[in-house]
């Protein structure tokens, strides 16, 4: 099956499920934690089949973050003046 046909089959059994806990909220009543719980985590499911859709949908591989290059290269000294060593405090005052 392509990816598409799967995320069909997937968006008609949420769709049977929040039937299904609409009809269960109903007769238990939609006041108990536990409904609410259930109808909150078939909303994610749903919204997530959304994201996956929209992904699927886009052209080309998933997108990698960018990589950044860290110089191997000793950092500027001149950095480091008036700052605290920490856990020492400054370079020319004494710890109390």
């Amino acid at each position: 099956m392509s990816v598409h046909e799967e995320l069909t089959r997937i968006q008609h059994t949420l769709d049977d499920l929040s039937r299904s806990v609409g009809r269960l909220e109903q007769q238990v009543g939609s006041g108990g934690l536990e409904i609410r719980r259930v109808r909150t985590d078939a909303e994610h499911l749903r919204e997530s089949v959304a994201l996956l859709r929209e992904a699927a949908a886009s052209p080309g591989a998933p997108k990698r973050p960018d990589l950044v290059t860290i110089s191997d290269d000793p950092y500027d000294l001149s950095l480091w003046t008036d700052t605290d060593d920490e856990g020492l405090g400054a370079r020319d005052r004494h710890a109390p």
